[in-house]
């Protein structure tokens, strides 16, 4: 019988979902590049890209109300349209880069999408040809542009080093990926969807399937003797009887 006293009226949220939100916290007070006398939460205008724990782009998208509005809508659970749909999980997430740009953040709200489409576009692109896939989880289609010269982005990593053993460990990965799929895909099922939702599952698989390959064969690739039931036995010792 347990002696742990378990709140059940606790307002704190879990220790490890806390501490992501203060790294997150954290990283938007850093000053902004190009306008050091604001944080780069504060940035108007600019691009922004996920990476997840191997360092593999997964997202880039745009933001013309600010990195704090719009990160915060993607990494902290709140609605997003990435989020709902399960195009991205916000538990890949392990590093972001932001890009600000100060000179479209200075102009009118309604003008600052179509200045940011050319930007988003050179990121994009960018993100492409860093990835083992050549594709990244967007679904929506990113408007063809211009390449643009890109300022060096700010790069923090939101996932601290205490917890990072448990959120990196490739089981855990393989099976929070596998169950996005599962959502995705009963997305799809279940409504008229865009290609690019589509194409999104197909990337999807693919990282699933690369993830589990590379996991298998780092534990040396053979398959060991199963039992009837497709169990390992334990090695002997395992649960001290005495």
């Amino acid at each position: 019988m347990s002696t742990h006293h378990i709140d059940l009226a606790t307002t704190h949220l879990p220790r490890e979902v806390q501490a992501i939100r203060d790294a997150i916290t954290a990283a938007l007070r850093r000053p902004d590049p190009q306008r050091p006398s604001q944080t780069i939460g504060q940035a108007k205008a600019g691009i922004y890209a996920f990476y997840d724990y191997d360092g593999e782009p997964i997202y880039v998208g745009q933001t013309a109300e600010g990195f704090g509005v719009r990160l915060g809508r993607h990494l902290t659970g709140q609605r997003s349209d990435a989020v709902a749909k399960y195009v991205l999980d916000p538990f890949e997430v392990h590093t972001v880069s932001m890009w600000s740009l100060p000179h479209i953040g200075d102009l009118p709200s309604k003008s600052r999408k179509a200045a940011l489409d050319p930007y988003e576009y050179t990121v994009y692109q960018s993100l492409l040809k860093a990835s083992a896939f050549n594709a990244i989880l967007n679904e929506g289609e990113i408007l063809e542009s211009e390449l643009q010269a890109l300022p060096e982005p700010l790069t923090c990593v939101i996932i601290p080093d205490s917890i990072f053993p448990d959120r990196s460990h490739p089981d855990a990965r393989i099976a929070r990926r596998a169950q996005t799929i599962s959502l995705l895909a009963k997305n799809i099922s279940e409504r008229k969807v865009s290609r690019g939702l589509r194409r999104t599952l197909l990337t999807q698989t693919e990282r699933l399937n690369a993830l589990a390959r590379a996991r298998f064969e780092a534990m040396g690739g053979a398959v060991e003797v199963e039992g009837a039931e497709g169990a390992v036995d334990e090695p002997e010792g395992l649960f001290p009887t005495a």
